[in-house]
């Protein structure tokens, strides 16, 4: 495994071009391993950017220091297959049982196989005559000098068809020593350079996204994303009503958190002053409508669990990295004393959604992050105050989401009303759950929950990984290809960071 903690000083890039979009060649990145009726010029390319890493763009296979071969097509008789070198860090394509006339080239994407534009067609050559295959020169994976976290593909033709076959797409094992770093690299292909956000700019699942990178890098040690924090950090800062705070509180909680995740990592105070100033925006909505609590949006009324167990959680996490303070401790306190007697907690032990009018449970789904998320507030309040009930309340709550069938149909986690997208908001619940439950267990001497954190771990990884070591929505199957969004992939990534730390 070739592992870096920062970008190549010996990165270069001898010239550059824009990041454009991809037209009629979408079609192509999502066939993986089918033939397409799409004649090879409608993937014409713009101007090829020439990269370096340990070596430059165009350098010949015959000098690869690894050949393996991850993925591979058929079209017409013939088969295109990727070939990585790992110690070199690059790729190249070839095509076998052909003729001569045949195609073959690789596409290279920095953005998890979504658009690759300006890495179409590299190194596109055809098979001479008097041969039934060739093969394309070496190109780099990644482009560090542009924060570029990289995927190949080998596509080809038979020089007498129209259709094109191309590979899934892969990378070479830098930065994946690990289900979880290689998680996280995927992770980061989906990470725009230019917002400073994740691939749809979701907001409040964007702060769990980065959340799932910064507990990697502490888990694992592999630090080659840090630099996510603070181009995160100062892209958005400004944004909406300033230092992550929004009209919907539980979102300016997610960022709180992330922000806290980020002072412990890198000790940059700044972190800690946002993540004050979003806990103090949620104080300002606490209200006595039902006898207290947070409410969910500045400009709505309700009640719901996610904003309070997130305002608990932010709170004690806050005071824990204060010396002297009593303000937060005192807010956090006052939040579960308020929270476990809300109603909000059923009778199995389970966490509904809110509370209605008449501020009794409404009945609404008990969505997972909901038993996830309180579980990490005990446990950052216990760490406050040494108050062993709270950790015996979490166990208990823990105990009931973790032994549900509802929850855990055939023992694998399941997102009530699960959908087979990554980017509605319930494709992020699963990563929050497992996130606060793996806190919870660190702080158990037994660690009792290592069993369930594995056995999800190990479904997710047989049955919803892809060649690119992207996850879809299933975490026990089946694989649905992922064509847009990140929350399924920070969900797994918080997957492989609990089961690790367990």
């Amino acid at each position: 495994m070739t592992s870096l903690s920062a970008p190549s000083d010996r990165t270069r890039r001898r010239s550059r071009s824009a990041r454009l979009a991809v037209g009629s060649a979408t079609a192509v990145a999502l066939a993986g391993l089918v033939a397409v009726p799409l004649s090879p010029t409608a993937q014409a390319a713009a101007p090829e950017a020439e990269i370096c890493d340990i070596y430059c763009d165009a350098r010949d296979p015959g000098a690869a220091a690894g050949d393996r071969v991850p993925v591979s097509a058929t079209v017409h008789g013939r088969t295109v297959r990727l070939h990585v070198s790992d110690p070199d860090v690059m790729g190249w394509a070839s095509i076998d049982g052909g003729q001569a006339g045949d195609e073959v080239w690789l596409d290279r994407s920095f953005d998890g196989g979504r658009t690759w534009a300006s890495g179409s067609r590299l190194g596109a050559t055809t098979v001479p005559a008097g041969s039934t295959g060739w093969r394309t020169q070496m190109y780099n994976v990644d482009d560090w000098d542009d924060l570029g976290v990289g995927a190949l593909r080998a596509c080809g033709t038979a020089g007498d068809r129209p259709e094109i076959a191309c590979t899934g797409w892969a990378r070479n094992d830098r930065n994946a020593g690990s289900r979880s770093t290689e998680a996280a690299t995927a992770l980061m292909m989906l990470w725009d350079r230019d917002t400073g956000l994740f691939e749809t700019d979701g907001w409040w699942t964007g702060a769990n996204a980065l959340t799932a990178v910064i507990d990697n890098a502490r888990i694992s040690g592999l630090g080659s994303y840090r630099y996510a924090i603070a181009e995160t950090y100062d892209k958005n800062v400004g944004a909406r009503e300033g230092q992550f705070r929004n009209e919907y509180l539980d979102d300016t909680g997610w960022w709180g958190l992330a922000w806290i995740a980020a002072y412990d990592l890198t000790g940059d105070s700044r972190y800690l002053s946002t993540a004050r100033a979003d806990a103090d925006h949620m104080r300002a909505y606490w209200t006595s409508t039902c006898g207290g609590g947070v409410q969910w949006n500045t400009g709505i009324a309700y009640k719901n669990a996610i904003t309070n167990e997130l305002y608990i959680q932010l709170n004690a996490a806050l005071h824990n990295r204060i010396p002297g303070d009593t303000t937060y401790l005192q807010r956090a306190q006052q939040g579960w004393d308020w929270f476990r007697t809300s109603g909000m907690i059923n009778s199995g032990n389970l966490i509904n959604d809110g509370l209605n009018d008449a501020c009794v449970n409404n009945g609404e789904p008990t969505w997972t992050y909901n038993q996830g998320v309180i579980l990490g507030a005990l446990t950052e309040l216990h760490r406050a105050t040494g108050d062993v009930a709270l950790l015996s309340t979490a166990r208990s709550l823990a105990d009931a989401s973790t032994s549900s069938t509802y929850l855990n149909p055939g023992g694998v986690l399941r997102e009530v009303n699960e959908g087979a997208d990554c980017t509605s908001d319930g494709a992020s619940f699963k990563g929050a759950y497992v996130r606060g439950l793996g806190r919870l267990n660190a702080a158990l001497g037994d660690r009792p929950y290592s069993a369930y954190l594995d056995r999800q771990a190990d479904a997710a990884y047989a049955t919803t990984r892809d060649s690119l070591g992207m996850y879809g929505p299933h975490w026990n199957g089946p694989r649905v290809p992922v064509t847009a969004g990140h929350g399924c992939q920070h969900g797994a990534l918080d997957l492989f960071n609990a089961a690790q730390a367990s």
